[in-house]
């Protein structure tokens, strides 16, 4: 064989190459098949769902790096702060008078309901002044506890639009909507960021009671998909969104 015939081979083989690669990368948009559809829970500010957790050292996330579907950058949540969840007690209001049921933790501790109208960290510090034999003041600080970080999540928008935040009853970490992928397209399921593999192990898949502390905006999740529906698992949300659920379930 001839040197211009080799370097004719090893064209050609380079060539086969780069096809096999453009028709894998074209396989993530045609011919790989949507998970199995299941019928959107109820839109209530109380939910259970199955929820996994995911990083952005995935090898199916790496090419996005730490970066969400908005393309700002992903967040892990705050540690967990206490055992949350919401039980119906019976508290009596006073001796010999009807209870009152009221909505606590399983501490005991009754929860004060969230307010998203405190956008920044802030610490409050309330002052003790205590007068001693020598008249002299003493002033001492107490430190109230940082509000806690809210972590990204990915999900199917047309379930939890871009923007909803909800609060996991189980550790009171909250999370935000601001990433989705193939794998939750027609699912019933949220995906927690963690800032690396241990933690994403260690979280597995869980079975989690969330609170909806605000819905995303359903216009604008349409809206921004709208221009992306080359890609099937955007293509579903989208027919969702637009009301088109019979059609949404047959996409394969």
């Amino acid at each position: 064989m001839t040197y211009a015939e080799l370097r004719n081979l090893a064209f050609a083989v380079l060539a086969a190459f780069i096809a096999i690669l453009l028709l894998s990368s074209c396989g993530t948009t045609s011919t790989r098949a949507l998970p199995q559809y299941e019928p959107p829970l109820a839109k209530t500010d109380f939910q259970n769902v199955r929820t996994t957790a995911y990083t952005h050292t995935e090898s199916d996330h790496r090419e996005y790096s730490n970066h969400n579907a908005l393309g700002g950058e992903l967040h892990a949540a705050g540690p967990p702060i206490h055992r949350a969840e919401n039980v119906l007690r019976a508290i009596p209001l006073s001796e010999g008078d009807d209870v009152e049921v009221r909505r606590v933790s399983n501490s005991g501790v009754v929860l004060q309901p969230f307010s998203m109208d405190e956008p920044r960290t802030t610490t409050r510090v309330k002052t003790t002044t205590r007068v001693t034999k020598t008249t002299r003041v003493v002033k001492r600080p107490t430190a109230v506890a940082k509000i806690s970080v809210v972590g990204s999540a990915a999900a199917d928008w047309s379930r939890w639009p871009m923007g909803t935040t909800f609060r996991l009853l189980s550790t009171g970490q909250m999370y935000r909507v601001d990433d989705y992928g193939w794998a939750l397209s027609g699912r019933n399921t949220i995906d927690l960021y963690m800032s690396n593999s241990r933690d994403m192990n260690t979280w597995g898949a869980r079975q989690e009671t969330i609170q909806v502390l605000q819905w995303g905006d359903a216009q604008q999740s349409l809206q921004f998909l709208q221009s992306h529906q080359d890609y099937k698992h955007i293509k579903r949300m989208v027919l969702e969104l637009e009301g088109h659920e019979e059609q949404a379930a047959d996409l394969r």
